[in-house]
């Protein structure tokens, strides 16, 4: 076995390794979140060998959790914290604006750059971030081959610096439960997630079908939300808020169909948790949402009405159809794990790190 550490310095026998684990911290994770928690304990896990600094912007330092013994915690305080380690990994797309050795960024998506999905003021701050971090880093990770080709295009980096590491998927409590004529929809209710569409789609199908949309509200929501209060289905629409791993559960037992037709995404976390519990699948055929779902879902143009009322009455009247859908999607899902992309993601430290 190649003991990679031996190329550092004789004075450290093992490679101290710092990573941004500010957006690890909160009750409530989002995708970047479980990203980030997922990669730190899984790192530390998997080489206890190894000494990791977690670092925590100042707002998040105090509420950190309960660390792995071979962590410590650190302070990001620009410009003159963390402290130079081997290497520094940045888990959203950003870097602290400090001396760093060797550096290693991932990117999830670009969508804010592309797309009228946030405020002019968010769009640049995020972009200004997205091309300090792609100029700084020694190597890169993106989420999906899509967002590796974003990266290329709008930051103009060279291919061969940028990492495809998929996601995970996270483990959810075990549920039996039947299945009942719900369409489910989960994610932030939020202009990008095409959300108006569906209900637009959803609203001529069989009226013994209800739509359940499991997400807080998000950027564009009242526009949303009132468009839902006139559907001629509103008492057949569900707009649940914000619901817990447990509650998220259920409904992925409860549900018999997953629709998920949103323009952007630079993975699409919650199309694998539904294959994973046996939901047949609609969703997009853009963005990286083809690369996730492979031949294990239903995709339509996101664009066009039509094609997704289509897919779902089909969905709805093919029991045959849902089923085959929800086997495959179970075998895809079973091909994406968090040990696999922690694997990787260790992978890119030590082709950089060998060349110390």
């Amino acid at each position: 076995m190649h003991l990679w550490w031996l190329h550092l310095p004789e004075s450290r026998l093992t490679p101290r390794i710092a990573l941004d684990a500010t957006y690890s911290v909160g009750d409530v994770l989002s995708g970047v979140g479980l990203y980030s928690h997922e990669i730190l304990y899984g790192l530390a896990a998997q080489h206890p060998e190894t000494r990791f600094d977690f670092c925590y912007r100042p707002h998040r330092y105090h509420r950190a959790a309960a660390l792995p013994p071979n962590a410590r915690r650190r302070l990001i305080f620009e410009p003159l914290l963390p402290r130079p380690t081997d290497l520094f990994h940045g888990l959203n797309q950003r870097l602290p604006r400090v001396p760093l050795r060797r550096a290693v960024a991932t990117f999830h998506d670009l969508f804010v750059m592309t797309g009228e999905y946030s405020t002019p003021e968010f769009r640049a701050r995020f972009t200004g971030q997205a091309r300090d971090a792609a100029a700084r880093a020694d190597l890169l990770i993106a989420v999906s081959a899509f967002t590796k080709q974003q990266i290329v295009s709008l930051l103009n980096v060279d291919a061969a610096r940028i990492h495809v590491v998929h996601h995970g998927i996270r483990k959810l409590p075990p549920v039996d439960a039947p299945r009942e004529p719900v369409i489910l929809n989960v994610g932030a209710i939020q202009k990008r997630k095409n959300i108006a569409r569906l209900v637009e789609a959803f609203e001529s199908l069989d009226p013994a079908w209800r739509l359940v949309l499991a997400g807080s509200s998000g950027y564009g929501a009242d526009e949303i939300l009132a468009r839902i209060a006139a559907s001629p289905a509103r008492d057949r629409i569900q707009v649940t808020g914000y619901v817990s791993p447990g509650e998220l559960a259920q409904w992925y037992a409860r549900a018999s169909i997953f629709a998920f037709p949103s323009h952007d995404e630079g993975f699409g976390m919650p199309v694998l948790e539904a294959m994973a519990a046996g939901v047949p699948v609609v969703t997009s055929d853009r963005s990286a949402l083809p690369e996730v779902a492979g031949d294990a879902a239903l995709l339509i143009d996101p664009g066009n009405t039509e094609a997704l009322r289509n897919a779902l009455r089909q969905l709805t009247d093919d029991g045959n159809l849902r089923q085959e859908l929800s086997r495959r999607g179970v075998e895809r899902a079973r091909t994406f794990t968090w040990e696999k992309a922690v694997r990787e993601t260790w992978d890119v430290y030590r082709n950089l790190l060998n060349c110390v």
